[in-house]
């Protein structure tokens, strides 16, 4: 926060400032909380919201206004963020009083918008009073809570720029908005009973709920129904998770294979039976974002209480608590018939598209997979996901970053011009930036879609309007078969386009979320399943020397065969063959990935890669863990992405103390003796040491253990390496197998231990979802930005 203050003044002559305050201040109760102080304090004056933020001109003793000054970011509403203050002199006018202006619509749009907000604990309580007048309101609100990113359509953030604008007030919510005493002086979305919203609950058994939408949706739940409900972002597909035949029913109508579904109970206390809670991920849980929370499972498959088919072969439960009213008042209210205790609440979508927003979209597209909706008539601007975050080593690792805090920017460490990063097409996110600040927008998906290309566009024109940045420069992956990078292609104009390489952009996000100026490089630990090669080859076992301006390839994974793409990445014995081909291990029917493959699909794949027919050589750090997944027995067929390496990791913690991570146990061969050369890292001796524990009958969860430690080691290798032929003492760890608890721990610690610094995703995740950010930050160099 910046304060510039005015000189001293006689004790008793009265002053005015004019007072800017930037940040998120718009939608949270800001000009009522600046209503307030000035009144406490004695001040006369106005206030009003423009695009920049909020603008007050305050008038009265000159000590009056220094306080006034320092409380203005210290008592600020909760769901605000102040980041500056700036305070200009101007000429006293009298006066008496403090009111509050229309919002002021003319210059450019800067201020920040509030992400959406669980509902507080003041509106809870009068939720469940009966003697309150918004008794069982399923849309209740104040500037406290409720929804923000999501209704807005333009700013400044008014009612009329919101999805609120077609309900009207009752009088009754009319005086509240216009009362400075209330909590609902200019809640944007105020609504009650009287003024709407207003659920209706289409399909399922007519005349079986006396016309109560909720109370209808909570028995079709209890009797094993399919319900997709209406939430801030988006429609969820709802089922009782307890009943195995609606989860599994679920499943097979989602065709969503073996990923697992989140889960939401009423409170955290309600699913501790289940999952081990620390006071880091209880914080998580309960706070104003309300993200899904991945907890690690107390025991595995099955619990009693709990489907088995929510979350096969997961060591974790993603977890969430209700954050609006309408999900509070679906596990019902004290003295409601009791209903399901655990909701499986997935996003409301075919497998592979966006999630639906639209009411009429919603009856058409998930026709086949509901068997009723629970609806409401306030339209959803923009999509959002919920967010999806772990802990890790005590502090928050986002596996996706979208509901509760899109669009909050990111701070940057250098200034960029008005620019906009499209992302890769896996978990696409763009990012959009100007200045110090980075907007990153919510999740959209997987760009294979024609519905989600769309989805990317609507998105981006929304992120314009809300952050006011026009950009003059495009940033894309250097994959060119890739939709995002076609899209930036088609909308590039005149502008210019920068193309990033993937494991670059990965190291520049994590480098700019740390707040790292570029100035010195830092040792990149770039580690995932894809990315655009320099040499055409498919990366992803990557150790860069990078900075903004440019990377050199230290070491990698030696290549080996992809064989069929897609084909491969779906059938990680595949993988595993391929890998054994390329360690010299012959393919013997003891092996289990021997085993899983068909016959006639074995003899193919060995012509394949005796010729080298649609073979693209990869150094993927996340193949290698499909393989060895495979390899160990655990995981043949991916039914979703990184499947096999979730169950690999799930393995891996079962073996508690039957691996000591300090012991040799399996060692990656490094090729380093000529320091002008990349140094190889090769996996043949990781494999034939599995292949002889294979044999010998050690258990799976045991080299599962054994090969994280050795994925550790091999990093802590090459990073001292590094650090001892350039002088390098920063690492940074990033891509999405990093998103791996386990792996991200263990090296952490042993770098730690060398007496290295590590920087790791805590603000966006290190899968591609946190691309855009690194690709914005690359082209703001190459584009002649600051150094």
């Amino acid at each position: 926060m910046t304060v510039r203050q005015v000189d001293a003044a006689p004790a008793t002559a009265a002053v005015r400032q004019r007072i800017t305050v930037r940040g998120v201040v718009q939608g949270v109760g800001f000009r009522p909380f600046v209503h307030s102080l000035a009144t406490e304090l004695g001040l006369t004056g106005q206030v009003t919201n423009t695009g920049e933020g909020v603008l007050a001109e305050v008038e009265g003793e000159p000590a009056a206004l220094a306080r006034f000054a320092a409380r203005i970011r210290a008592d600020a509403p909760p769901l605000a963020a102040v980041e500056a203050v700036d305070a200009e002199d101007i000429a006293p006018t009298g006066g008496t009083g403090f009111v509050i202006l229309p919002s002021h619509t003319d210059g450019p749009a800067r201020t920040l918008v509030s992400p959406d907000a669980a509902t507080c604990d003041a509106c809870l309580a009068e939720l469940r009073d009966p003697a309150d007048r918004r008794h069982r309101h399923p849309f209740l609100t104040c500037t406290h809570c409720g929804p923000r990113f999501t209704i807005v359509t333009a700013l400044p953030y008014d009612r009329a720029k919101t999805t609120m604008a077609r309900f009207p007030m009752c009088p009754r919510c009319a005086r509240e908005y216009a009362d400075p005493t209330d909590r609902r002086f200019h809640a944007q979305p105020i609504a009650c009973h009287d003024c709407g919203p207003r659920l209706r609950l289409v399909g399922g058994p007519p005349h079986e709920h006396d016309g109560d939408p909720l109370t209808g949706a909570r028995r079709l739940l209890a009797d094993g129904a399919i319900v997709a409900v209406k939430g801030l972002g988006g429609y969820h597909l709802v089922c009782d998770a307890a009943q195995d035949h609606a989860v599994s029913l679920l499943r097979r109508r989602k065709a969503r294979g073996n990923k697992p579904f989140a889960l939401m109970v009423r409170q955290a206390d309600d699913i501790e039976h289940l999952v081990h809670l620390t006071a880091e991920e209880r914080a998580l849980l309960t706070g104003p974002a309300r993200p899904i929370v991945l907890l690690r499972r107390r025991t595995p498959n099955p619990t009693p209480g709990l489907s088995p088919a929510v979350a096969p072969g997961s060591p974790d439960l993603g977890v969430m608590l209700p954050y609006t009213p309408l999900h509070h008042l679906l596990f019902g209210l004290p003295g409601d018939p009791p209903g399901p205790r655990l909701l499986v609440m997935t996003s409301g979508n075919v497998a592979g598209e966006p999630i639906v927003t639209d009411d009429d979209e919603a009856l058409r597209r998930l026709a086949h997979l509901a068997d009723a909706w629970l609806t409401h008539d306030r339209p959803i601007q923009v999509p959002c996901d919920d967010s999806v975050i772990r802990i890790c080593d005590g502090e928050p690792l986002f596996v996706r970053r979208s509901r509760g805090h899109a669009p909050l920017p990111i701070t940057l460490p250098l200034s960029v011009p008005p620019a906009l990063a499209v992302g890769g097409d896996l978990k696409n996110v763009l990012c959009l930036g100007e200045g110090r600040r980075a907007w990153l927008s919510a999740h959209i998906g997987d760009m294979d879609d024609l519905a989600t290309q769309e989805a990317f566009g609507r998105a981006e024109a929304h992120l314009e309007t809300v952050t006011g940045v026009r950009p003059g420069l495009l940033a894309a992956d250097r994959h060119p078969g890739y939709r995002s990078t076609r899209w930036a292609r088609r909308h590039t104009g005149d502008r210019p386009l920068i193309h990033v390489q993937h494991h670059h952009a990965h190291i520049a996000a994590a480098m700019a979320e740390n707040g790292l100026d570029g100035r010195r490089p830092v040792i990149g630990v770039a580690f995932d399943g894809t990315g655009y090669g320099d040499d055409n080859a498919v990366w992803g076992g990557e150790i860069l020397l990078a900075d903004y301006d440019g990377y050199r390839r230290f070491g990698r994974l030696r290549y080996v065969p992809l064989p069929g793409g897609d084909t491969t990445v779906r059938r990680p014995y595949r993988m595993a063959l391929a890998q054994l081909r390329a360690a010299g291990i012959d393919w013997t029917g003891d092996l289990p990935p021997v085993a899983a493959c068909p016959p006639d699909e074995r003899r193919l794949l060995e012509r394949q890669l005796e010729r080298g027919l649609h073979c693209v050589p990869t150094s993927s750090m996340g193949r290698l863990f499909d393989a060895v997944s495979s390899l160990a027995g655990v995981c043949h067929h991916a039914g979703y992405e990184a499947q096999a390496a979730i169950e690999l990791e799930a393995a891996a913690l079962t073996a508690h103390g039957d691996h000591d991570p300090g012991s040799p146990g399996y060692a990656f061969a490094l090729d380093a003796a000529d320091p002008a050369a990349t140094a190889l890292a090769d996996a043949a001796p990781v494999l034939a040491a599995i292949v002889d524990d294979l044999r010998s009958g050690t258990a799976p969860a045991l080299i599962a253990a054994r090969f994280h430690t050795a994925v550790a080691t091999l990093v802590r290798r090459c990073c001292a390496l590094a650090r001892e032929r350039t002088g390098l003492d920063t690492v940074a760890l990033t891509g999405g197998v990093f998103a791996n608890t386990l792996l991200a721990g263990t090296t952490a610690r042993l770098l730690r231990r060398d007496g290295l610094t590590v920087l790791r995703h805590r603000r966006v995740p290190p899968n591609d979802g946190g691309l855009a950010l690194g690709q914005l930050v690359v082209a703001a160099r190459a584009a002649g930005g600051p150094r």
